[in-house]
């Protein structure tokens, strides 16, 4: 029997009618073993997407509990080639998109580091802070390896801004929920990230996911009748690395209960 791509199967998964949950997870936290129990428990409990995070030295974009998370997985010895080992894991359980910053990609090699991230299984690979300059050679890197492109774009930006990140993305669009780092715990202002997903529909006919901000399941709950995917870091990796792999569990089991519950808004389309 026919397997579909990593990437035709992430499509498929976030064109449900329902909205997908992403969970985070940062490669090389524990030993192999323990982090292969993570990804069993996570995906037993209930989400649909695993976004796995490249440890980084300089996070800027994260928040205190992403970046010690990171440093701990650095202190550990952790590179690319053992974040090739979480995806292909990961990958036999979920649709994966590789989340990394810039630099690890370029000290690697671009077309390497796509070409081994396809190798062991991810459906596509989201650079948070990817240059300008580099966006469409990037686009095409991942093209030509069978990669969609997903692209992060901020809510305040511009109109040709906004064109230029939906012409060199592909998978799916990213806006954030709050402006604040990974982590943000307070209120969210639903009436702006409407509006923000709105104008990406417009601007493109890729599905729209939002994450940093959606801090617990009610939020949850709220944003996913808004767009095709809601994403779920801090929250989780708080509990995996403060609590233990039962609460995480149990809070992705919660997160999932939330988003995968039709509300009145989003049956009414």
């Amino acid at each position: 029997m026919h397997r579909p791509s990593p990437s035709t199967a992430l499509q498929a998964q976030l064109h449900r009618q329902s909205a997908s949950l992403a969970v985070f997870l940062p490669a090389g936290l524990t030993d192999r073993a323990p982090e292969r129990r993570t990804i069993d428990a996570l995906t037993d409990s209930g989400l649909d997407v695993f976004e796995v995070g490249v440890p980084h030295r300089s996070p800027v974009l994260d928040g205190p509990t992403i970046s010690a998370a990171y440093q701990q997985a650095l202190a550990r010895g952790t590179f690319v080639h053992d974040v090739l080992g979480t995806v292909s894991y990961a990958a036999m359980r979920a649709p994966v998109v590789v989340m990394t910053y810039w630099e690890p990609v370029a000290l690697y090699g671009p077309r390497r580091f796509a070409r081994d991230m396809m190798s062991a299984g991810a459906a596509g690979i989201m650079v948070v802070d990817l240059p300008r300059a580099q966006a469409r050679t990037w686009t095409d890197t991942l093209a030509e390896a069978g990669l969609t492109a997903p692209r992060l774009v901020p809510a305040d930006a511009v109109d040709d801004d906004l064109a230029e990140l939906c012409a060199t993305a592909s998978g799916w669009l990213y806006t954030p929920a709050a402006t604040a780092p990974t982590g943000y715990q307070g209120a969210l202002d639903l009436p702006r990230l409407a509006r923000s997903v709105q104008r990406l529909r417009k601007a493109s006919a890729l599905p729209v996911v939002s994450g940093v901000g959606i801090s617990t399941p009610d939020y949850a709950r709220a944003v996913a009748p808004l767009v095709n995917g809601v994403v779920v870091g801090s929250p989780v990796v708080r509990a995996l690395t403060c609590t233990g792999l039962e609460a995480a569990a149990s809070l992705v089991a919660d997160f999932a209960a939330a988003v995968h519950t039709p509300t009145a808004e989003a049956s009414g389309g």
